[in-house]
């Protein structure tokens, strides 16, 4: 679970780059409204989703003007219907246009992001298997995507290349074998999981025997999957990985692995349409 000063500071930062490249050196088109001119603006959804994004809208609206009004009408992870209000905003007009659309490009993409995540949870049906994220995200908004995942229904993987082990097929043929691979990573750093990739039953075997504590089964078939199932026995994780789309994902989860992670989740995403509009 993601903590919430992290996925704060990570809207800070997301914010403040995202309004360095949209105003800066100043909102022209903005500046042309009396600055004593006020307005009460309105956002709302013209689809239905999952409503996810409201760290980066409070950090736009306090670096935009502080004295901007703010009124919630949704919360992160609710289900949205069309033409369901967001939030509502009252303060300068013109500063009100300076941030609409930092705001409103963070929300439709993050609520994109939980979105897809929750159509992908609701086909494990009632598996036990959770659906994990990737690697896979936008540079620099991994943490904005990866929080959304959670707001969607699903599980974060690692953050980085820093909180885990992965280790892929480059790594294991540069350590030398999954054995090697798995022995280096225990002695370097204990206190972390280690987590294998393996594209035959015979490397998941040599897998459970190195200790390692979760296989990803890359691109493995259905039936594959089952006999990998039924190798472990229990004495490892496994993860479904590669090739799993919505097609496919209610079978793998049938079988009973302990994870399915799908890097479309982050990675094909049609953001919500959403609507700033000034009141009356």
């Amino acid at each position: 679970m993601l903590d919430h000063t992290i996925v704060m500071e990570a809207a800070v930062q997301n914010v403040r780059a995202a309004l360095a490249e949209d105003v800066g050196s100043g909102d022209v088109s903005a500046t042309l409204i009396e600055s004593s001119t006020t307005a009460v603006a309105q956002v709302i959804t013209r689809d239905e989703g999952v409503f996810c994004g409201r760290p980066w809208v409070e950090a736009t609206i306090q670096a935009v003007d502080a004295g901007i009004s703010l009124t919630w009408h949704v919360e992160d992870g609710q289900k949205l219907s069309c033409n369901d209000l967001l939030f509502t905003l009252e303060g300068p007009a013109r500063y009100l246009l300076t941030a609409e659309r930092t705001m409103l490009n963070f929300v439709q993409l993050f609520s994109g992001t939980a979105t897809r995540t929750a159509q992908y949870v609701a086909l494990l049906g009632d598996s036990n298997s959770r659906l994990l994220d990737t690697r896979k995200t936008i540079p620099g908004l991994r943490i904005g995507q990866k929080y959304a995942v959670q707001c969607g229904g699903g599980v974060n993987h690692r953050l980085g290349l820093y909180d885990a082990y992965l280790l892929k097929e480059n790594h294991i043929s540069a350590a030398g074998s999954i054995t090697a691979a798995v022995s280096r990573a225990r002695q370097a750093r204990p206190d972390l999981d280690v987590e294998v990739e393996v594209e035959s039953i015979e490397e998941l075997e040599e897998a459970i025997r190195a200790g390692a504590d979760i296989a990803m089964l890359d691109n493995f078939s259905l039936a594959e999957t089952n006999y990998a199932l039924q190798t472990a026995k229990g004495r490892i994780l496994l993860e479904a990985s590669g090739g799993i789309d919505e097609a496919s994902i209610t079978e793998i989860a049938a079988t009973g692995v302990d994870y399915i992670s799908i890097g479309d989740l982050t990675k094909t995403i049609t953001p919500l349409d959403l609507s700033m509009r000034f009141t009356e």
